[in-house]
């Protein structure tokens, strides 16, 4: 109850939707329409593809789900997951960790530590998760909405949403003045970076879909349905739980 709204992940919420451990929060709207998240490494290392990844180190955050659909592409492209070097680690500067060495591959979106790969020089090789499986096009990031916010408030939820829609319309038509706005408001972000972030992003907020926000219930549940199949939760997912499109506009 101390939050109205907050940013989460499809992937990361799942253990938070449903069995004991489930939390009172749902959401409410996409940022972007298809998972721009996969793996890059330095180029001409053989990490191009999965299979790649055999012998080489891979930063993990040590997420049950992440470890799986690592394991999942690498064997679906021949591989063997075992032979992968997992290192316990939180990378906050992609660029340094792969320029040093001190890991071959890391798990980013495309959209920032790609992106400041590609303005500071630095050669690299990316494959993406939703090209390898589409099951793994799955919603990341989301906004996420307290359930009794949602219940009590709706109206107020609603127009909060429509607020945010307009802001993230504009962002798709004017990127570099949308990156503008959020340097004003938060200037320990490098310009550069936010506005060759924001150029990549443009046209991947709404891409194919008929509006800003809206979550496709086959591709929620696939992935879902990919986490029960696995057992990768302790408590089953239902069928459409954890998100609604009812407050976006209409």
């Amino acid at each position: 109850g101390k939050a109205q709204f907050g940013m989460s992940f499809q992937d990361s919420l799942a253990p938070a939707v449903a069995g004991e451990s489930a939390m009172p929060v749902t959401a409410v709207a996409a940022v972007i329409q298809h998972n721009t998240s996969g793996i890059v490494s330095r180029k001409g290392e053989g990490m191009d593809r999965p299979k790649g990844m055999e012998g080489k180190t891979y930063a993990t955050w040590e997420m049950p789900i992440e470890k799986a659909m690592v394991k999942n592409v690498v064997e679906s492209d021949g591989g063997d997951y075992g032979k992968v070097k997992l290192v316990p680690s939180t990378v906050t500067d992609e660029v340094s960790a792969l320029r040093t060495k001190s890991v071959d591959s890391i798990w980013i979106f495309y959209a920032w530590a790609g992106v400041k790969m590609e303005l500071e020089g630095l050669d690299t090789d990316y494959f993406a998760f939703a090209d390898l499986n589409p099951v793994f096009d799955y919603y990341t990031p989301v906004i996420i909405a307290n359930n009794t916010f949602l219940e009590t408030e709706g109206d107020t939820a609603r127009a909060f949403l429509r607020a945010v829609s307009r802001g993230y319309e504009d962002a798709v038509k004017n990127p570099r003045e949308a990156a503008e706005i959020l340097c004003a408001a938060a200037p320990e972000l490098d310009p550069e970076l936010a506005a060759a972030s924001q150029e990549y992003l443009a046209d991947k907020y709404q891409a194919d879909a008929a509006q800003w926000g809206y979550i496709d219930p086959a591709r929620w549940n696939a992935f879902y349905g990919w986490l029960n199949e696995n057992q990768l939760l302790d408590t089953q997912i239902p069928e459409n739980a954890g998100f609604s499109n009812d407050y976006l506009p209409q």
